[in-house]
């Protein structure tokens, strides 16, 4: 597989794919792994998940710029990321020896429970966020007691390929956690279907996502889905429309859009509308899209050539409110765009599109404003904007969504829930219940009565 920088559009570097054969060795090597690792005592998995954390912040400036190099990131966003795979080992350390289950009052004897690891977990990361969406699956994953096989995206492997390194140098045994590079078809189709993989958890697009989850029932497999989004960014008449209009940009554009979480879609109540939409016009054009490399990027290219077309293929023939710029040349640039929605049919407004591309529309009232943020098959994430605390509450709770930031884009921690609703996925990522997802609960009850 030829690598391609997408700043540059030159080539970056090659990988060898892995075959279908690799895939099955791979896959048996996980599984005589984790006859081993599962009995690794609590104490000692965690010490090696926080040499790993370790490890990895000793080389947290070459991952960000290996990430930059492959996938266009900016070198802010780059060393967040690296430091968020950091954060989320050193997070689920703590894990093993909290994993706990509870005694449960019973005549006759004692009733016990445990959650016992589901064996080869495999996780098929995507191209937008290589690291921390990889990490959020294998991380949680190893510190319950499964072995894991990753997939990365066929685009993006190189920073994954360098922490499996890491670990083997943080001192995780071997064939613990193993990264496979190569094709879908291939390497994540073999997750799938081969029986030894006892649970799949993908990122990426709702289609591919539904298909998994179809191969998964076959075997009564185990999936956890974070598919697409088109997010909702609903602005109030009462909200700080300064800070409301000044912040959209970034939580739309950055990554250049290529974010399941972008607040795609901007609902301005009509009596601000037109304020609002002067508001966002210079910081749109402030932002930032310039090399990557840069310590003042805010956002870069797009990952690839074919994904430009399709950003572009939403905007030809739109109404647009304006734009901001982005370097000419070589390179998959795009600009931060700004389109009106006519009317919430128009396919812009309607669909992911994965690109610097935000439509804005204007809603009546809080009625109103729900009413269309949850008209649509998606629900990842979103934010609303308003002074009046009730009607925060009111409209989170009412706004069909996994996640919500009132006054905020923020929409991932990692000690907190992650995950979608309706068409945006299924299970959650992080947060203190994430190993549950990698285990089954196990009952064991033990007579106490005499014969």
């Amino acid at each position: 597989m030829k690598l391609i920088n997408p700043s540059t559009g030159v080539a970056l570097a090659t990988v060898e794919p892995t075959s279908l054969a690799e895939t099955d060795a791979a896959i048996e090597r996980s599984r005589g792994a984790f006859d081993r690792w599962r009995d690794v005592s609590p104490g000692d998995r965690a010490r090696l998940l926080r040499r790993f954390a370790a490890v990895v912040e000793d080389h947290i400036e070459e991952l960000a710029q290996l990430e930059v190099r492959n996938s266009g990131h900016t070198i802010g966003n780059a060393r967040w990321e690296a430091g968020n795979v950091r954060d989320v080992l050193n997070y689920y350390s703590g894990a093993p020896e909290r994993l706990s289950g509870r005694q449960i009052p019973v005549a006759g004897g004692l009733d016990v429970t445990f959650f016992e690891p589901l064996g080869v977990v495999g996780v098929i990361a995507p191209w937008n966020f290589p690291m921390p969406i990889a990490a959020w699956g294998f991380v949680p994953a190893i510190a319950a007691g499964n072995t894991v096989v990753l997939k990365p995206a066929e685009v993006t492997p190189l920073t994954a390929i360098r922490l499996a390194e890491l670990a083997l140098e943080a001192g995780l045994p071997e064939h613990v956690f193993q990264v496979l590079p190569g094709q879908g078809s291939v390497v994540g189709q073999r997750f799938v279907t081969h029986p030894d993989v006892r649970k799949v958890c993908f990122t990426g697009s709702t289609e591919v996502g539904k298909s998994i989850m179809s191969g998964c029932a076959d075997q009564v497999k185990r999936v956890t889905l974070e598919l697409g989004g088109k997010s909702a960014n609903i602005v109030f008449a009462d909200a700080d429309l300064a800070k409301a209009a000044t912040s959209a940009p970034a939580g739309v554009f950055d990554n250049a859009g290529q974010d399941c979480c972008a607040r795609s879609r901007i609902l301005v109540q009509a009596g601000v509308y037109d304020r609002f939409l002067e508001l966002l016009e210079p910081a749109v054009k402030a932002f930032r899209c310039e090399d990557p490399a840069l310590e003042s990027a805010q956002m870069g290219p797009l990952i690839t050539a074919a994904q430009r077309d399709v950003v572009e293929s939403y905007v030809d023939g739109a109404d647009t409110a304006f734009t901001g710029s982005c370097p000419s040349g070589d390179g998959f640039w795009y600009p931060p765009t700004v389109l009106l929605a006519g009317s919430r049919d128009e396919r812009h407004w309607r669909e992911e599109i994965f690109g610097p591309v935000v439509s804005v529309l204007p809603f009546t009232d809080e009625a109103d404003a729900i009413r269309l943020a949850n008209d649509t098959e998606y629900g990842l994430s979103g934010s609303l904007w308003t002074r009046d605390v009730g009607r925060a509450i009111r409209v989170a709770r009412a706004v069909e969504t996994g996640t919500l930031s009132v006054n905020s884009h923020s929409s991932v921690r990692y000690w907190t829930p992650f995950g979608g609703a309706k068409q945006s996925g299924l299970g959650r990522e992080l947060g203190p219940d994430a190993l549950h997802a990698f285990t089954d609960v196990k009952n064991v009850f033990i007579s106490t009565t005499e014969d």
